[in-house]
């Protein structure tokens, strides 16, 4: 079928060119032009199918690389819950009044922390945090 429609392809090519028939030859160069483009088509073809696949891939990884290891979507709103939820449990930060803001998985902590390591501690444990990019420290210290 291929070698039909290129043979077709190369008389109406040498027909259009010359404005009559071609000669076997003439016609045996349209053909053989002809087919390099369609081999260069279908090249071109399967290197943009197969850059595709590449890339659907990477993007898959991606996605599967802001999920927590619960299986939950790692969001931003996610990320403050957690870190909240740690300041609560850790007895350094008692007393502490702390605002855990976040925005593109980076954490921002603005407020008092009654010690500098108490301030030290929020630090580390907001970028413990699953799915933490970065942390802006803006808490001050302030004793009783």
């Amino acid at each position: 079928m291929r070698t039909l429609r290129l043979m077709m392809l190369a008389a109406f090519a040498c027909a259009l060119s010359l404005g009559t028939a071609c000669s076997p030859k003439e016609e045996k160069k349209t053909e053989d032009v002809t087919k390099k483009i369609e081999d260069k088509a279908e090249e071109i073809a399967t290197e943009t199918a197969d850059k595709t696949k590449e890339i659907a891939g990477e993007i898959a990884d991606k996605s599967k690389e802001i999920v927590s290891a619960t299986g939950e979507a790692i969001t931003d709103g996610w990320i403050t819950t957690k870190v909240s939820a740690k300041f609560m449990d850790e007895k350094l930060l008692k007393d502490s009044k702390i605002d855990v803001d976040t925005k593109d998985r980076v954490v921002t902590l603005k407020g008092t922390v009654l010690s500098k390591a108490a301030k030290t501690q929020a630090v580390t444990i907001a970028r413990g945090t699953e799915g933490v990019l970065s942390v802006v420290d803006e808490l001050a210290v302030k004793a009783k």
